[in-house]
């Protein structure tokens, strides 16, 4: 009971926090967009030798899946002693503002660069302009596979979207209605998608009636949802390559559970609570603490060491959650929190 008082907490606590969105302050400063509890505080071993600037940049700081990235980012730097992280980006997802972020901190000269690609693509060329100044770089959730990147930390977006398509089908026993919600031009979303359309294609029972571009904007996914509820009342499901249909409590009031099934990627506060007032069918959480963490770290073994990992796909795996097994989440969410855990 405890528990989910505190998860109901927080839950308003986002609400309101994506109501109440700030700009950011200047490049290198730090910056958030939801609000969430600071890193757990613990004695930080004495630095030596050089000190190490990495630049962590999310997609926008308005996305609340990165807040999570930040607090792990800001754990390893304290354990690490000599290292400070300047997380910065811009606050709606923007693609020229993050390729603008990305070359502030290049001019900086900051030590190393981790990045949550909007697309890829677009940011390949500065990337490589980044490794070309000396510049080591990961991506984190979102790859640029072209780029010179030296690293990307992450779940397969592929396998994962097969995995949602496969549960997609169990649910609906083979036939029915789907709509998708995604955001093209990110690497991730597609990868995902691609999965998604590749399990439900073997099911010529299942009909993908339209697959939205939501612009990885939870007010443009509410929006969606509320006009295709109307559009298509018969819709047996949702699938969200993203977790923007559980940023907050209420954005799938219009989905009717008894008839539309909702299979969603991350597990985010409030997801959990969504799931257990029957809106949720299946999720599939991400090592959100582990992108800002696990990323630092290969950042500094790089930079420090000149320590590359062996494959330089870094799978970080997901977790699969449902209705019977989400209280166990919750209870390692909340070590996650508190930093009795990393990932």
């Amino acid at each position: 009971m405890k528990r989910l008082v505190a998860w109901t907490c927080l839950a308003l606590a986002l609400t309101l926090a994506f109501a109440c969105q700030k700009e950011t302050p200047p490049p290198g400063a730090q910056g958030s967009g939801a609000q969430v509890p600071s890193p757990a505080q613990s004695p930080a071993p004495a630095a030596a030798g050089k000190k190490y600037v990495f630049a962590v940049i999310p997609k926008a700081l308005s996305i609340p899946v990165f807040d999570y990235a930040r607090i792990g980012a800001e754990r390893k730097a304290k354990e690490l002693g000599n290292v400070e992280v300047k997380w910065y980006a811009p606050q709606m997802p923007d693609l020229l503002k993050q390729k603008e972020v990305l070359e502030s901190f290049i001019a900086q000269r900051v030590d190393g660069i981790a990045i949550s690609c909007l697309n890829g693509d677009y940011l390949t060329e500065t990337i490589n302009k980044a490794v070309e100044a000396g510049i080591p770089v990961v991506t984190w959730d979102s790859d640029a596979p072209k780029s010179k990147r030296f690293a990307f930390y992450g779940v397969n977006d592929f396998q994962a979207g097969q995995i949602m398509g496969e549960e997609a089908v169990k649910l609906l026993a083979g036939k029915g209605k789907v709509a998708i919600q995604t955001t093209y031009g990110a690497d991730n979303h597609m990868q995902r998608l691609k999965g998604v359309q590749t399990a439900l294609a073997k099911s010529p029972g299942i009909k993908v009636i339209e697959v939205f571009d939501n612009k990885d904007d939870y007010m443009i996914a509410q929006q969606i949802v509320g006009s295709a509820t109307q559009r298509y009342p018969d819709l047996s499901a949702w699938i969200s390559t993203g977790g923007w249909l559980c940023y907050s409590t209420g954005i799938l009031d219009p989905v009717d559970p008894a008839k539309t099934k909702v299979i969603s990627f991350d597990t985010i506060p409030p997801a959990p609570l969504v799931m257990k007032q029957g809106k949720i069918q299946l999720m599939i959480g991400q090592k959100y603490f582990g992108w800002g963490s696990q990323t630092v770290q290969l950042l500094y073994n790089f930079a420090a060491k000149g320590e590359k990992p062996a494959n330089p796909i870094v799978d970080s795996g997901v977790d699969v959650v449902t209705p019977a097994n989400v209280d166990e989440y919750m209870a390692k969410w909340d070590k996650m929190m508190k930093g009795e855990i990393t990932q």
